[in-house]
């Protein structure tokens, strides 16, 4: 998955901005205010990803191309190579799984306003 397609996947779920809260080469993308994903205009294209513990750290056992958040907290986060051997779907999942994981976490509120 290329930079391009990374940023229109992030973009096509529901209450996405994307922001460049750091500098003008960090990427973030935010639910609600909330970040699921973090990048960084370089190659290879790596991705922070947020994930629940357990499976961020059997997805680090199993894939050479994922290893624990960069600056981040490495409970929580795993960063992807996007440019390694992972397939376009399991990127995907693990978008996916990153917005999930946040949209849970949001409060009553903002899941209400998520869903208008």
């Amino acid at each position: 998955m290329k930079q391009d397609e990374f940023r229109r996947y992030c973009l096509s779920k529901k209450g996405v901005t994307e922001e460049y809260p750091f500098d003008e080469v960090t990427q973030v993308f935010k639910v609600k205010g909330k970040i699921f994903a973090i990048t960084v205009f370089d190659f290879p294209l790596r991705v922070n990803l947020k994930c629940d513990p357990e499976r961020a750290a059997e997805l680090r056992e199993r894939h050479e191309d994922i290893v624990p958040g960069y600056h981040m907290n490495k409970k929580h986060w795993n960063t992807v190579n996007f440019e390694g051997k992972l397939s376009d779907k399991e990127l995907e999942s693990m978008i996916n799984s990153s917005y999930e994981l946040v949209v849970s976490g949001l409060n009553k509120k903002l899941k209400e306003e998520l869903n208008k």
